[in-house]
């Protein structure tokens, strides 16, 4: 099975008390290879008020938090019987296991908080194959010649008509292949 992004539902205000109680009912329970990152998506805006400005973060999603995990039936049970915890948004109920969130959603809340889906200094490597999700060049195949973290970029080696083509792509315009 595949780790795949799931959002779960909380009691609105809670949200960071759910964080760490299933980060903690993890790896006391050994999960911590079935439930990888649990992210409360938020956002820093900055407030100006009697002229000063403020930084303020603001839950993009009260009540809610993103959680990747592989839909295990174990670590299925234990995200939803953590305290705090309502339910997971996508599934019908009766015992239905949810939907996970699209590659693209993930990237676009993510994205926004100055985040990605894939763990760049854990997951890629320069050398790997990886496929164009968007843009021009969607569809194609092509190797990681140099990572960017800091600005979350990639140049990749595509094979444009038998030649070899450099181009720099963001994290979110990639999947690994």
């Amino acid at each position: 099975m595949e780790k795949e992004w799931y959002v779960v539902n909380t009691y609105s205000g809670h949200e960071n008390k759910v964080k760490e109680k299933l980060e903690m009912r993890a790896n006391s329970m050994g999960l911590e290879d079935f439930i990888y990152r649990i992210v409360v998506p938020e956002q820093t805006e900055i407030e100006v008020k009697d002229g000063v400005k403020k930084e303020k973060v603001r839950k993009m999603f009260p009540g809610y938090i993103l959680v990747e995990m592989v839909m295990t039936d174990e670590a299925w049970f234990v995200v939803r019987n953590t305290p705090g915890v309502t339910g997971f948004i996508g599934s019908s109920g009766k015992g239905a296991k949810p939907f996970p969130l699209t590659p693209a959603e993930v990237d676009h809340i993510l994205g926004s908080m100055g985040m990605s889906r894939l763990d760049l200094e854990n997951e890629l490597a320069i050398g790997d194959s990886v496929k164009v999700g968007n843009g021009p060049f969607q569809g194609m195949f092509g190797k990681i010649k140099s990572i960017d973290l800091e600005h979350q970029k990639l140049e990749i080696a595509l094979d444009l008509f038998g030649q070899e083509t450099i181009v720099e792509l963001e994290l979110h315009e990639i999947e690994k292949a």
